[in-house]
C-alpha cells in the first residue's frame, strides 16, 4: 500500500510516519510537507534512510504540485494532517488558517477525485464542537454534537470537515474523518502547553498559565491517536466520523503541576496571564463509536504518558532547543511578554 501523509514533518503527522513504518514495514510512505514553522525535518531524521519513505516539500494548497505528486505516485490512501493548528496564531493571523486548512483540503480532495483513491482520511479536532460547561462533567462530545466553533482555527477545521463530507456525498469519494482531543508526546512543537511547560521549567523560566488554569482538556497520548487512525483507514466505514478521546481529563493547572512534579521543579514558577479571547472552557470526547466498531481504546494513562513525554524531552534537548531560538522566540515574546 502507498500512503501520502500530509503534514508529516509536524507533531502528530511525524509520529504517524514513524508508527506506520514500524507497524507496516511493507507500506510505502510519502510525506508531503510545506515545512512551515511547525514542520521540522529533524522529526523525520530517523526514517530518512528507510527505502519505503519519501519526503516531498510542497504546499497542499499548491494545486500544480499536488497534482504532479498524485500523477507520479498514484497513492492508495491520503491521510491529511497538514494544518495550521495554534489557536493564538489564528487569532492574530486568521488568513493563513483559511488558506491551508480549507483551500489546501479542497485541493487534496480534488486530486483524490481526479486520480482515484481507496481512502481519504481527514484528521480533524474536537475543537469544531466548541466547548462544554465546567459544571457538567456528565456531558461529552459525540459524533452527533453540532459544530459550534470558537476561533478562526476551529472554524477553518470545521469548514474542511464539511468539504470532506460534501465530496463524499457529491462525488462518492471514499472519505473518513477523525476528531481527536488534545495530543501530547514526542516531537510536540514547543509553543503548545505541555512541551512549553517542560522547556520553561527545565530553564527555570516562568510557566504562563491562562486565567486561573481552570480550562479542562481531554489528553490523548499521540501513539494512541496514530493507532486509531491506522484502524480507521483500514477498517473504518466510508463516510463516517470517528471521535478519538483519551479519557484523561485535566485542568490546565493540573497538567502544569504534573509536569513540575515529574521534573522536580517548584510550583512557584507558575505565572498567571490574561486569558485569551474566546477561550473554550472544557473539551471531552466520548469515543464509544470507535471502540464499538473498531475495538480501539486508549492504552496510555495520563501520568504514564507524561513520564514518557518528559523523558523524551530530556533525552532530545537538541531537537527542541533548535526550535525555541530565533523566529519562535520572537513569537513567544509577542504572545506572552505583556500579559
Amino acid at each position: 500500500m502507498k500512503i501520502i501523509v500530509t503534514g508529516g514533518a509536524g507533531f502528530i503527522g511525524g509520529n504517524f510516519v514513524h508508527y506506520m513504518l514500524k507497524e507496516h514495514p511493507e507500506y510505502q510512505i510519502i510525506c508531503l510537507d510545506k515545512l512551515t514553522y511547525a514542520g521540522n525535518m529533524e522529526t523525520l531524521e530517523p526514517v530518512m534512510d528507510n527505502p519505503n519513505f519519501t519526503f516531498v516539500k510542497a504546499d497542499i494548497a499548491d494545486r500544480d504540485a499536488v497534482y504532479a505528486l498524485f500523477e507520479k505516485e498514484k497513492p492508495d490512501v491520503v491521510v491529511n494532517f497538514a494544518a495550521e493548528s495554534h489557536v493564538d496564531r489564528s487569532i492574530t493571523d486568521p488568513g493563513i488558517f483559511l488558506q491551508t486548512n480549507i483551500i489546501g483540503t479542497g485541493v487534496l480532495l480534488d486530486a483524490c477525485r481526479i486520480y482515484g483513491i481507496k481512502r481519504y482520511h481527514q484528521v480533524s479536532t474536537d475543537e469544531v464542537y466548541g466547548d462544554l460547561p465546567l459544571d457538567r462533567p456528565d456531558l461529552f462530545f459525540t459524533e452527533e454534537t453540532p459544530l459550534h466553533t470558537s476561533s478562526p482555527y476551529s472554524a477553518s477545521k470545521a469548514s474542511a470537515d464539511l468539504l470532506v463530507m460534501a465530496y463524499h456525498r457529491t462525488y462518492g469519494l471514499p472519505t473518513t474523518i477523525s476528531r481527536c482531543s488534545n495530543n501530547y508526546g514526542p516531537y510536540h512543537f514547543p509553543e503548545k502547553l505541555i512541551p512549553l511547560m517542560i522547556a520553561n521549567a527545565l530553564n527555570d523560566k516562568p510557566l504562563p498559565v491562562y486565567g486561573k488554569g481552570e480550562n479542562v482538556r481531554d489528553w490523548l497520548y499521540v501513539e494512541d491517536h496514530c493507532r486509531a487512525i491506522d484502524m480507521i483507514i483500514h477498517k473504518g466505514r466510508v463516510g463516517e466520523v470517528y471521535n478519538i478521546g483519551g479519557h484523561n481529563e485535566r485542568t490546565n493547572l493540573q497538567v502544569v503541576k504534573t509536569v513540575l512534579k515529574e521534573l522536580g521543579k517548584s510550583e512557584d514558577l507558575i505565572t498567571y496571564v490574561t486569558d485569551r479571547p474566546g477561550h473554550d472552557r472544557r473539551y471531552a470526547i466520548d469515543p464509544a463509536k470507535i471502540h464499538a466498531e473498531l475495538g480501539w481504546e486508549p492504552l496510555t494513562l495520563f501520568d504514564e504518558g507524561i513520564k514518557k513525554t518528559v523523558k523524551w524531552y530530556l533525552e532530545n534537548r537538541e531537537w527542541w532547543e533548535h526550535i525555541i531560538s530565533g523566529d519562535y522566540q520572537q513569537y513567544y515574546e509577542k504572545m506572552y511578554k505583556n500579559r
